[in-house]
């Protein structure tokens, strides 16, 4: 089985051996076999073509594995970019794995990799989350559990819920630098960079809302986000003496960046005591 990377855009990304391969091996696993036909037929390429998705895989494994075994070379391709990567196909991996099948990739094109070399935000270190869920409350939870992380963020998002992910990720994850990608190696390829806020308020704007599949990437969090807990205390103590609880939570929470909740927890007891 051979795992190959195809364009994410621009279909002159694809590799040489890439074409070798999809040129050479019995049949293709493809998710939507009108996508990879029409890059086989950009390069003269006429091969059988399965379809491999979400919804066929489990029926469709036994049969890639008899295939297989009967000898027969299959490639697998997404739409675009690496398999694998929130596309089918692990588990497909896996079961050929079980089976002592041998498994090869053909690396290439990948939509997050390029996202993270363009935005201009640290790359030594970066967890990849995919898409974020589709409700606010959702997304605010699962963005307070990965504020503690360090190193890039990077997410995929499309462009109905990019405003509404980046207010929610501005919220939770304070003003951090971040990036939105889209278009990636295509003629109108864009990279905006700012705030989370500011990225958040430019794409608020009905009208800028981008189409298609995008990568965003928020910065790791800085010192500051680090606060020590006697360092929140002290700046509730001083916030209370002239504000209301919900203002000095608030307040303290933008500049020490924790979680709001582990704020306004403090911010019970300290009043409790006094």
């Amino acid at each position: 089985m051979h795992v190959v990377a195809t364009p994410i855009g621009n279909l002159g990304d694809i590799t040489v051996r890439a074409l070798e391969v999809l040129a050479g091996v019995d049949a293709i696993l493809a998710e939507d076999s009108r996508v990879t036909r029409k890059l086989l037929s950009h390069y003269g390429i006429s091969k059988q073509i399965l379809p491999y998705h979400e919804h066929n895989a489990a029926e469709m494994r036994p049969k890639i594995i008899a295939r297989l075994k009967a000898g027969e070379a299959l490639a697998l391709v997404s739409d675009a970019g690496t398999p694998l990567i929130s596309d089918p196909g692990f588990k497909l991996v896996r079961a050929l794995v079980d089976e002592d099948l041998p498994v090869t990739a053909l690396p290439g094109p990948s939509s997050l990799l390029t996202g993270l070399v363009l935005a201009g935000l640290p790359t030594d270190r970066f967890f990849f989350e995919g898409f974020l869920p589709p409700k606010s409350a959702a997304r605010r939870t699962r963005g307070e559990e990965l504020r503690a992380v360090p190193g890039t963020l990077v997410f995929f998002e499309t462009g109905p819920r990019l405003a509404a992910s980046l207010a929610d990720l501005a919220a939770v994850l304070g003003p951090r630098d971040a990036a939105v990608a889209r278009e990636l190696t295509k003629h109108f390829e864009e990279v905006r960079r700012g705030s989370l806020n500011e990225l958040a308020e430019f794409y608020a704007d009905a009208e800028r809302a981008p189409k298609g599949e995008i990568v965003l990437l928020v910065a790791p969090p800085d010192e500051s986000e680090g606060a020590s807990e006697e360092d929140i205390d002290t700046a509730l103590k001083t916030a209370l003496k002239t504000s209301s609880l919900k203002d000095a939570v608030a307040e303290v929470t933008k500049l020490s960046g924790a979680p709001k909740r582990d704020v306004y927890q403090r911010a019970l007891a300290l009043s409790k005591n006094q």
